[in-house]
């Protein structure tokens, strides 16, 4: 009789563990994102430069500091610069989001860990009591996202204290840093794909009804998985991940802005969509997957209790402002929960891939 190798000392069990630890180690969340309470921190830098000249390549340096939970103050020294398209724009907001590039010797031992760029989203307009709102909206729109899947975006809230070397003006207001495509790829063990242009039959079908389904919840329609803005890599507010590098590819949208959720006074619906409000909803599924719609719908119904849980526990949210969500999110739910409505609202409105090559080219 062969002899029995212990469990543990068996080489294949040993690469197995070994594996599932690599996977685990990979799949942890850097620091920063790690947790959801409210990160407070002083931006110390040229903003009245910064913002008005905008420089989408040049950095110009700047500080940022905030506490420990030990009461201790770290400094760490980075350069920031404009990013951005519609809301780097100066017609539409006054204050532009922002690029932030940390010095990757600092970072170590600290809250941004691991961080190398990191995308800052802003207030838009420092005057208004409103758009403070609208940042945590869009802010809340990511976080869902994240409750369907872990192949998601995350992102920390943060209150911002900006404090202008040029002027002295000291201004606070809520923002939100997003983590890179690099690293949603790196902890679930896909690839970042950089490609111009693709086709529906290269994407996953069922990733391809997530993600219709979530921009229609949130009413967005600004995204496309197929065509990219002129000289740039596809797609539109949506990047690609691959197991292989090739398909199937997986969407991964961000820049919810326009979305009806977050509502913001500059949105508009592209003109390309039989629409008229942003808060009117447009859904953008093909019709071949079809068949996917009640698995999808149930994977919504399931995550609509943590939806509302993350509502209710952000607490700079306005009163008004989780009013309007919740009861944007109800509509949504009935459109979703018995077979009629999401053949009213989901199986007859699909699109062919030739429509949507019209509506989003």
């Amino acid at each position: 009789m062969a002899a029995r190798i212990p469990l543990l000392a068996n080489p294949r069990v040993l690469l197995l563990l070994a594996g599932l630890w690599l996977t685990q180690a990979l799949a942890s969340p850097a620091p920063l994102f790690s947790g959801e309470t409210i990160v407070d921190v002083t931006l110390e830098a040229p903003l009245t430069t910064l913002m008005a000249e905008r420089p989408d390549e040049e950095y110009l340096p700047a500080r940022l500091i905030y506490d420990t939970s030990d009461d201790a103050t770290i400094e760490l020294d980075l350069k920031i610069r404009t990013r951005g398209q519609y809301r780097r724009d100066p017609d539409h907001c006054d204050f532009a989001p922002i690029r932030l590039n940390f010095r990757k010797g600092q970072v170590p031992g600290t809250l941004f860990a691991g961080q190398d760029k990191l995308k800052l989203v802003t207030h838009c307009r420092s005057k208004s009591a409103h758009f403070p709102q609208h940042v945590l909206r869009e802010y809340i729109a990511y976080r869902f996202f994240a409750e369907l899947t872990p192949i998601s975006f995350s992102v920390r809230l943060l209150s911002i204290t900006y404090v202008d070397t040029e002027s002295g003006e000291t201004i606070t207001r809520p923002g939100f840093v997003i983590e890179s495509a690099g690293d949603v790829a790196r902890r679930n063990n896909l690839q970042v794909v950089d490609i111009r242009r693709i086709g529906y039959d290269q994407l996953d079908p069922k990733r391809q009804n997530l993600v219709h389904m979530f921009e229609y919840m949130i009413g967005n329609t600004e995204y496309s998985f197929v065509n990219p803005k002129p000289e740039k890599p596809c797609c539109h507010n949506v990047d690609l991940l691959s197991e292989t590098g090739g398909p199937p590819y997986l969407p991964l949208p961000f820049d919810f802005d326009f979305a009806g959720l977050v509502n913001a006074p500059y949105a508009q619906p592209n003109p390309r969509f039989p629409i008229d409000d942003v808060r009117k909803r447009f859904y953008k599924g093909l019709c071949e997957n079809n068949a996917l719609l009640p698995e999808t719908a149930r994977r919504f119904l399931d995550k609509h209790g943590d939806f509302v849980t993350i509502l209710d526990r952000l607490e700079p949210l306005s009163r008004r402002s989780r009013q309007s969500i919740r009861k944007y999110l109800d509509t949504f739910v009935d459109r979703i929960s018995d077979e009629r409505s999401r053949e009213r609202y989901f199986a007859d409105k699909c699109l062919e891939p030739g429509e949507l090559y019209r509506t989003t080219g």
